[in-house]
């Protein structure tokens, strides 16, 4: 969900505006409070003075006890939204208005009293609440019986617990949820503008994106242009757009010209090699009849010698000419080949060879089908026996197996010669490279070429795995047709 860089941006908008809302609730509740405390205690500075004056709880300089008594019950059932206490001079309380069982404290601290009857600080100055051993409120204070000669204070909690209460259930009213629906509200269309912006800008880097693919699922040979005409003034999209076509016309360039090398290189190879078979061809012939007519001034095993190296340059150059016709890219016969067919004819063929060597060849077949080439995958087939055979020692064996792994059909060629370390294995297929050892120095390094070729062309799966001993090489094809299994044994 989140590979685009369209739901990246989207995430990260919701994350923060959601962020932002929590952000603002909370400041929003504070700065509220705060404000609300600072204005109620502005409003009500004098409460606590003129209680003392309206209610003449001072008489005679002295405070006046049954009138104090009497506010706090009135004030209980007239404006439970302040609570008044009486405190010493050391800040006990002696007496207060509120429900006995919900007081807390004993005393309060006098700093914010004095602080409040001094004038100082800025408001709201929040004094103890003796219902609550850590919370403070916002409070009106005078001294009692007066202020010069003082002994306590009446000191009025401005927002009581009732008060509070009811502020609650003002708070989930209806102007409440109003100011949460605004908020969610302006928060949804930020969300839904900032998806559409987004949505633009990334555009064009989506559409960028899909050119790439294009480009990489047509084999890098079909470029659409990004931009087809010069921007006055690009911004940095339009210029990894323009930096795109740049790369995509180069590499299509270095491909043409690597491909009409290629064509070159495989026409050289063909040419020469077909000019060069032909004079081979007749001074083999010549050296044949040599030897046949030779006497005994003539060196017979070097004339045998100069048969075998022409041979060996014959079979090169009848490799390459292979090679080359399989990489001109001609359209490829695709006929329905019965691979086990083609197995029986090179082990039938194969036979007297491996007899004269002492090796035993074996064919474990069954029936199939597939779409092909019947002359490259005999020509692949006879390569990989030839090369078990000649590499297998005395004693040994190889094996030709075809079976059905899945929906492909699989050609197996088991020796038991020396193998093929790991370090080679990426490297056999490649033209004229051969293997210091056992197993590399009979061959021209082309034999394993031409099977890759083969496969390329059928876009045939080519495995090498080592046996034990010796040396597994798997040609894997699509099956057309599969049959139930029939064995066959040489």
């Amino acid at each position: 969900m989140l590979r685009t860089l369209y739901a990246k941006l989207s995430l990260v908008l919701l994350l923060l505006l959601l962020g932002i809302g929590l952000l603002y609730a909370l400041i929003s509740s504070s700065l509220t409070k705060h404000y609300l405390q600072q204005v109620n205690q502005q409003f009500n500075r004098d409460l606590a003075s003129k209680l003392v004056a309206d209610r003449n709880l001072v008489a005679e300089g002295r405070l006046h006890e049954p009138a104090l008594r009497e506010t706090f019950r009135q004030y209980m059932v007239i404006n439970p939204s302040i609570e008044i206490y009486l405190l010493d001079l050391d800040g006990t309380i002696l007496s207060y208005s509120a429900d006995p069982g919900k007081v807390k404290r004993k005393s309060v601290s006098l700093e914010p009293i004095r602080a409040f009857l001094q004038g100082r600080g800025e408001y709201p100055l929040l004094g103890d609440d003796p219902r609550s051993h850590d919370r403070h409120k916002a409070f009106s204070v005078t001294p009692v019986p007066s202020t010069e000669h003082p002994r306590g204070y009446l000191y009025v909690v401005l927002r009581g617990e009732e008060f509070e209460a009811v502020e609650e259930v003002i708070r989930d009213s209806y102007f409440s949820r109003l100011s949460a629906w605004a908020l969610a509200g302006s928060l949804g269309f930020g969300l839904l503008a900032g998806l559409l912006i987004f949505h633009l800008l990334t555009r064009r880097l989506h559409r960028l994106s899909a050119d790439m693919d294009d480009f990489q699922h047509s084999n890098f040979t079909a470029h659409t242009p990004y931009t087809s005409q010069p921007c006055s003034a690009p911004d940095e999209v339009d210029r990894l757009g323009l930096a795109f076509d740049q790369m995509a016309n180069r590499i299509s360039a270095q491909l043409d010209l690597l491909r009409d090398q290629d064509r070159l290189r495989r026409t050289l190879v063909a040419q020469v090699s077909h000019d060069l078979r032909t004079p081979l061809t007749r001074l083999r012939t010549r050296l044949e009849m040599l030897q046949s007519a030779a006497g005994e001034d003539l060196d017979g095993a070097g004339v045998a010698e100069c048969i075998a190296e022409s041979d060996q340059l014959l079979q090169t150059f009848n490799a390459l000419l292979r090679i080359a016709r399989i990489e001109s890219h001609g359209p490829r016969k695709s006929a329905s080949v019965a691979l086990d067919q083609i197995a029986g004819d090179v082990v039938d063929m194969y036979q007297a060879v491996a007899e004269e060597k002492n090796v035993a060849l074996e064919a474990d077949v069954v029936p199939v089908t597939v779409a092909g080439d019947r002359d490259l995958l005999f020509q692949a087939l006879v390569n990989l026996v030839d090369n078990g055979i000649k590499y297998t020692p005395p004693g040994g064996s190889v094996t030709l197996a075809v079976a059905v792994d899945g929906d492909d059909c699989c050609v197996e060629v088991r020796d038991t010669g020396p193998g093929i370390a790991d370090a080679h294995k990426e490297k056999v297929t490649r033209r004229f490279y051969r293997i210091d050892g056992a197993r590399g120095e009979k061959g021209n390094g082309l034999g394993l070429s031409l099977v890759a070729a083969v496969a390329q062309r059928h876009d045939a799966l080519l495995e090498f795995a080592d046996a034990n001993p010796g040396l597994v090489v798997r040609l894997c094809l699509p099956c057309a047709v599969q049959s139930a299994p029939t064995n066959r044994a040489h």
